[in-house]
């Protein structure tokens, strides 16, 4: 979730990875697992779906 949310903040892969104190590598593993969880093919739609969750939250 703290990626996702940092995808919609429009932050970078290395932004997140600093803001959570983990590897840039590891940012980008749980990229693609929200990629697949939210069935979707790159970073946009991830933040749109990311959006669209936060209205409904």
């Amino acid at each position: 979730m703290k990626v996702l949310r940092g995808v919609h903040s429009g932050m970078l892969n290395k932004q997140i990875a600093f803001d959570l104190g983990i590897a840039e590598a590891t940012v980008k593993a749980h990229m693609t697992a929200l990629m697949r969880k939210l069935n979707v093919r790159n970073r946009t739609q991830v933040a749109i779906a990311a959006q669209a969750l936060s209205l409904h939250a």
